[in-house]
């Protein structure tokens, strides 16, 4: 799918079905199609393997599994998989951990919707 967009495809993640229309009106605006969305880590990753999107967002604290572990086994299925996790301000050490399994970049909670774009562009070209 990614080359039919420009590369621009993305698969939002986040247990809040308020936040993921957030998110996806956010990418809509900058011109990001949104390749699927997924409510915990378990979706998320048949999400990833079914759409193949150039980035994630992955919001870390969700019901089932974890994003942590999302994060980790869509590492493991794609080891070149962007992923940019949301996080509420008070989830450092677990934005930290995010990172040690293979997130590229964060935004932090509530977020400005050019933060979001900034963090997926660095995922994107880093």
């Amino acid at each position: 799918m990614e080359n039919e967009n420009n590369g621009k495809t993305v698969l939002v993640v986040d247990d809040s079905e308020v936040m993921r229309e957030m998110i996806k009106d956010s990418l809509k605006d900058k011109g990001y199609i949104i390749a699927g969305e997924a409510k915990d880590g378990d979706e998320a990753l048949v999400r990833y393997k079914e759409y193949e999107p150039t980035v994630v967002t992955m919001d870390v604290v969700m019901p089932s599994t974890h994003g942590i572990d999302a994060i980790k086994t869509i590492i493991e299925h794609d080891p070149k998989a962007r992923i940019v996790v949301i996080s509420g301000l008070h989830q450092k050490s677990l934005v930290m951990d995010a990172l040690d399994a293979g997130a590229r970049d964060y935004i932090i909670k509530p977020f400005e919707p050019d933060d979001l774009i900034s963090a997926i562009e660095r995922s994107i070209t880093g």
